[in-house]
């Protein structure tokens, strides 16, 4: 099952994913609002495993050290992104007078690495461009695409370590080459398919010069 949270500020939607069968699940990109997405978890009533995050801006990793510590859990992040959680200036939050900074991740993940979530198996992609370390989650329900890809768009490159290129090689590498039936859940913004963002989306349909 996969569920979602709008968190405070810019907005992220913020996941859990979780095995119906086991209770357990995992929390993707717990942006802000730590009390808040707290409440929502308990609510639920599933087991959090893990805090798994799709890259390293601020606006989705602010309530991580909270979250970590009133979960008890470890947080999962690819290789190439990981200094963003430690260095303000690389996670950008710098540039908003938030300063975040936080403790190092205990898991580095790499590309077709899979999780185990209850009896649920997540497979781990890797595409970089919105920032180097930038993954996608692909789960038994859907695509969780972090802010690789949009509903009719895709990330900003125009930050440090971002790179149009590269961003659109690893959409149509990684992702346009699955079902078009495959429900997406973009890290901002409403839910798309697969099919719909290979039709519609002018940066991969070639309506747009990238």
């Amino acid at each position: 099952m996969i569920e979602s949270i709008i968190t405070p500020g810019m907005g992220v939607n913020c996941y859990l994913v979780s095995c119906d069968k086991t209770k357990k699940a995992i929390l993707v990109d717990p942006g802000a609002g730590g009390k808040k997405i707290l409440d929502w978890i308990k609510g639920k009533g599933f087991e959090i495993t893990t805090i798994v995050l799709t890259h390293g801006h601020f606006d989705h990793i602010g309530a991580v050290d909270f979250l970590r510590k009133e979960l008890g859990v470890k947080v999962a992040i690819h290789g190439d992104d990981a200094e963003m959680l430690t260095n303000p200036q690389k996670n950008l939050s710098y540039f908003t007078g938030l300063t975040i900074k936080l403790q190092p991740a205990e898991i580095l993940l790499k590309d077709k690495q899979e999780l185990v979530v209850g009896k649920m198996t997540i497979k781990i992609l890797h595409t970089p461009g919105h920032t180097p370390g930038g993954i996608c989650l692909l789960t038994p329900e859907g695509l969780l695409s972090g802010d690789t890809l949009f509903n009719g768009s895709i990330g900003r490159t125009d930050f440090p370590g971002g790179d149009m290129k590269q961003l659109i090689k690893s959409i149509k590498e990684k992702l346009m080459v699955l079902e078009d039936d495959l429900s997406v859940y973009p890290g901002h913004e409403a839910v798309t398919t697969i099919g719909r963002e290979r039709k519609y989306n002018p940066f991969i349909n070639g309506a747009l010069e990238c």
